[in-house]
């Protein structure tokens, strides 16, 4: 038991560092992302961090599966540069014993990456999109005072003042079929976002129609103005089967899905991988575990890639399986044979 927790101890010192800079490297470039929409949108402090919080899954699930399998390789080699692991399989605890130890947690990671990836990246894009949906129609409407020829949906519109999104002395004119003209005027307004949808809220105010041969003229203490400025929409979320369900005719979104997963168990699957590269003898071979662990990584996502684009769900047992079979021949070949 003891053994056990110094192994884990050794893994949370290396885990932690090199999770950390992954993540703030990967958080650099969201937040990079975000700032450049604000070249489209006007956002305040607390609406980028909002935007960052949703990207949090994501980061997340970029950064986690490389850190932990680096880690734990990293861990193992440490302890076999210095002479430990040696010790410890003299004690009776070989590899395939320490595997059982990093096994639990290995098979806990990919689950979560599994429920990040599947559950929480939608969710948390679908949040985003509809934020940003919203703050862009609000920024099409950017009226400004006494400027003519501006619109707001079929509306000609003239403000003389405006203070955020309250105005003062609006004057609106909209010409009809059948030769009807419309125009209002309004003491003040003020522009209001319900999810997305504007609405121009008049208050104290006359409006009039002007047809052929007459004029109609109405008083008004409040009335409403409704209008979408953008088409854009975007699928309502409501769980992650559906969300998936919906796109399962979508080849670059099955594509997706199936790249979500491989990811996900990528530690799982690699877990021979982990103590192959980690386990050497200091004394006669030299530690390359760093490099092999790279290569790994970068090989998985290169074998990955394209066979979820071609083969969609296919690919998730296709590479799972091979990706099992070459790390435990690599381990049977380089340590199980020797320790």
């Amino acid at each position: 038991m003891k053994l056990k927790q110094y192994l884990l101890s050794q893994f949370s010192h290396t885990f932690f560092p090199i999770f950390l800079v992954l993540y703030f490297i990967t958080s650099i470039i969201f937040l990079v992302r975000i700032a450049s929409m604000t070249s489209v949108i006007t956002i305040d402090l607390f609406e980028l961090i909002t935007l960052y919080v949703y990207n949090l899954p994501s980061i997340i699930f970029y950064t986690m599966p490389i850190s932990f399998f680096v880690s734990l390789v990293i861990t193992l080699s440490k302890l076999s540069s210095e002479y430990e692991l040696i010790v410890i399989t003299s004690f009776g605890l070989n590899p395939t014993n320490i595997l059982k130890i990093f096994l639990p947690i290995t098979f806990i990671m990919s689950l979560s990456l599994l429920i990040i990836s599947i559950g929480l990246i939608p969710k948390t894009k679908y949040l985003a999109q509809e934020m940003i949906n919203q703050k862009t129609k609000e920024a099409n409407f950017n009226i400004k005072a006494s400027e003519f020829g501006q619109k707001f949906g079929d509306w000609l519109i003239y403000i003389s003042k405006k203070d955020d999104k309250l105005y003062e002395e609006v004057k609106l004119f909209k010409t009809q079929k059948k030769e009807i003209d419309q125009f209002i005027i309004a003491q003040n307004a003020r522009l209001n976002n319900d999810s997305g949808n504007l609405s121009f809220v008049l208050k104290d105010g006359k409006t009039f129609f002007f047809e052929k041969d007459k004029i109609n003229q109405i008083d008004y203490k409040v009335m409403h103005i409704n209008d979408t400025l953008s088409d854009s929409s975007i699928t309502p979320f409501t769980d992650a089967f559906d969300y998936w369900n919906i796109r399962s005719h979508s080849k670059s979104d099955i594509a997706k899905l199936s790249f979500y997963v491989l990811t996900s168990i990528f530690p799982f699957i690699s877990i021979y991988l982990v103590v192959a590269f980690g386990y050497f003898n200091p004394r006669y071979e030299k530690n390359r575990s760093v490099a092999y662990a790279i290569i790994s990584v970068v090989g998985f996502y290169l074998i990955s890639d394209p066979l979820t684009k071609a083969i969609g769900f296919a690919s998730i047992l296709v590479v799972a399986v091979f990706w099992t079979i070459l790390s435990y021949y690599i381990y049977k070949s380089n340590v199980q044979k020797v320790y």
